[in-house]
């Protein structure tokens, strides 16, 4: 009887011990799975966090960024020209008409010393070398030059003679007076307050009764006598020509 007691004692024993063992493995397995849950939910989280990270911007961000980089990489707006920069007007106008350049080049030295504007009398139907044939009774020019009331069209930009004071108008002379086209230009503009100075190029012909024609057809300004210049004529003359009408 007494061994039965101490076999069902070390039996006892023997379950006790069985089962604090499976409780301990349970309480190992339920801490080392909540270690991964842990765990899975920490990675979950980091890698919804990253996700969220390379999400593009939406539309109203990336349209805010795309106006804010547009503005930071936009060229400054230009600055307006101050007046200091802005050439100075000349009370001085040199205009002028040249069917072979001869005209011009006097016209240029005349803007030189007096450091006048240059304005020039462009034909619109430009003058063609038959059109100058002085020989020839039918070419252009000479029909022009026959008819007083011709009018030929001016193709150049028209100008303002605002401000200006002195205009001076050259030329070249045909068959002893000024070019049909001189009329039209001092018919189209109003010389009123403006001194007029005629001037004309010429192989031989004086400026006859050229600046007369024309100030009667202008009905404005004030108008000087003219002068007649070679091809050649030098600045020094030109100065002390202008000199003179001082």
């Amino acid at each position: 009887m007494k061994k039965v007691k101490i076999l069902l004692a070390v039996l006892m024993v023997f379950t006790m011990t069985l089962g604090m063992a499976a409780c301990g493995n349970t309480k190992a397995e339920e801490t080392a799975d909540t270690e991964t849950a842990e765990a899975q939910n920490t990675s979950e989280e980091e890698g919804a966090a990253a996700e969220k990270e390379e999400e593009p911007a939406s539309e109203e961000t990336a349209s805010e960024e795309a106006v804010e980089a547009t503005e930071a990489g936009s060229e400054p707006a230009e600055e307006e020209p101050s007046s200091e920069d802005t050439p100075a007007h000349s009370d001085v106008l040199v205009a002028y008409f040249s069917a072979t350049g001869t005209t011009k080049g006097v016209a240029e030295r005349i803007a030189a010393v007096t450091g006048g504007d240059l304005y020039e009398i462009l034909a619109a139907e430009p003058y063609t070398e038959e059109d100058l044939n002085y020989n020839d009774s039918n070419s252009r020019s000479t029909a022009e030059q026959n008819d007083k009331t011709v009018r030929p069209e001016i193709g150049s930009e028209d100008i303002s003679l605002e401000g200006y004071t002195t205009i001076y108008l050259g030329f070249p002379i045909w068959w002893g007076e000024e070019p049909r086209i001189l009329d039209t230009f001092v018919e189209k503009y109003s010389f009123e307050g403006i001194t007029v100075i005629p001037f004309c190029t010429s192989g031989g012909s004086g400026i006859g009764r050229s600046g007369p024609n024309m100030e009667e057809l202008a009905g404005s300004g004030t108008w000087l006598e003219g002068k007649r210049f070679s091809a050649g004529v030098s600045e020094e003359d030109l100065t002390s020509w202008i000199d003179g009408m001082e």
